[in-house]
Formats: structure tokens, C-alpha cells, sequence
């Protein structure tokens, strides 16, 4: 499951970006711009940003990834299918990257392979997301063709002015939480048995 994500772009420039794609007009909970540089690895438990919609605004949040579950363990990733999220508080999460890891092929190597999924055409993109608890998780459903050769899932991904339809509930969940078709992501190899292949 995807356990992190990044995101490189400064929010200054997230926000310019915006207001040139006419996405409603943005501000901070309470007035508060959080304290967050680029963060190139978000993992379970950082605080990233969220955007939820009130009155017709975006409005932006920081808020920790993962609620604690009936056990203990955190709760990154929720599944989405068979669920009406209408109630819930809706979020949609800013990156450009996630992560998915898998076993590495040569023999020895206990380091996984790591790779980098983008939104193909897109230098950043948003996640379906909910919070609750002061929290919020990323929503997953059945991995489309561009996730499915490295995990059995995958997170719920938007392009920038797709995951308006999320907030609103412009179109069915059925329809939103769902995986793109094949090219909508692209995959890059960043380390393979043992190897980094990004140096």
C-alpha cells in the first residue's frame, strides 16, 4: 500500500498554480499558512497539506497522515470500494509523487525496489483523502493498469482540476474512486535490487 508520497513544489507556487487552473479561490484555515518547506518524502504520521471546500473556497490545512486504528496501527490507507463517503469530511491531499515498494529479484538483496509514480502530462496532482480524528487517510481502490505490475493497489489520484468533482460529489464515488487508464500514470524505477538508480 502506498505508505509515502512526496511533494517538491513549494506551496507559494502551488497556490499561484491555482489560480491560473481557476480552481476556486484558496486560503488557510483560521488564516494560519503552516510552516511546511517541499517535503520530497512524506511517511505515516508527517503533516502534509489538505484541502477541503467551505462556502465556495478552498481551504487549505496541515494535518498528520494516519489515524490510530482499534489496535494501535496507524490507518494510512482506506479502502474505498462498497462505501458512501457523503458525510465524511472530504479532503483532497497536494503531491506530485508516490511510492510503491516490491521484492527485489536478486537473490541476497533484502532492500526493496522502490518506484516513483507521476500524473503523466502533470507536475503535480491531488489524493483522495478523508480525515477523521484529526487525521486523514488516502483513499485506495483496485489498481489500474499503470499500478497494477508493482501493487495489488492503488492510491486514488485526481488531475489538478478533476478533484474538484471529489469535493462536490459532482459526478458518483463510483466513478471518482477509481483507477485512470493505462498512461495516466507514469512509473519511474528509482532502486532495483539494491541498486539506486536515481544517483
Amino acid at each position: 500500500m502506498c505508505n509515502e508520497f512526496a511533494r517538491q513544489k513549494q506551496l507559494a507556487d502551488a497556490i499561484a498554480e491555482f489560480d491560473k487552473r481557476a480552481l476556486p479561490l484558496f486560503g488557510w484555515r483560521d488564516g494560519l499558512v503552516p510552516n511546511l518547506d517541499a517535503q520530497p518524502q512524506v511517511r505515516i504520521r508527517d503533516t502534509a497539506v489538505v484541502v477541503r471546500l467551505r462556502e465556495g473556497r478552498l481551504e487549505g490545512d496541515a494535518v498528520t497522515w494516519a489515524w490510530p486504528g482499534p489496535r494501535g496501527a496507524p490507518v494510512f490507507n482506506f479502502r474505498s470500494e462498497g462505501r458512501d463517503f457523503s458525510h465524511n469530511d472530504r479532503v483532497l491531499v497536494l503531491a506530485d509523487a508516490f511510492f510503491e515498494y516490491t521484492a527485489p529479484q536478486a537473490k541476497g538483496v533484502k532492500l526493496k525496489d522502490r518506484h516513483r509514480f507521476t500524473l503523466a502530462g502533470e507536475d503535480w496532482f491531488w489524493i483522495a483523502g478523508i480525515v477523521k480524528e484529526g487525521c486523514f487517510t488516502l483513499l485506495t481502490t483496485e489498481p489500474g493498469p499503470d499500478v497494477k505490475p508493482f501493487h495489488d493497489r492503488q492510491i486514488v489520484t485526481f488531475a489538478p482540476l478533476a478533484g474538484m468533482d471529489w469535493l462536490t460529489l459532482a459526478r458518483p464515488e463510483r466513478d471518482l474512486l477509481r483507477p485512470g487508464p493505462a498512461g495516466t500514470l507514469i512509473a519511474q524505477t528509482l532502486r532495483k535490487d539494491g541498486v539506486d538508480l536515481a544517483a
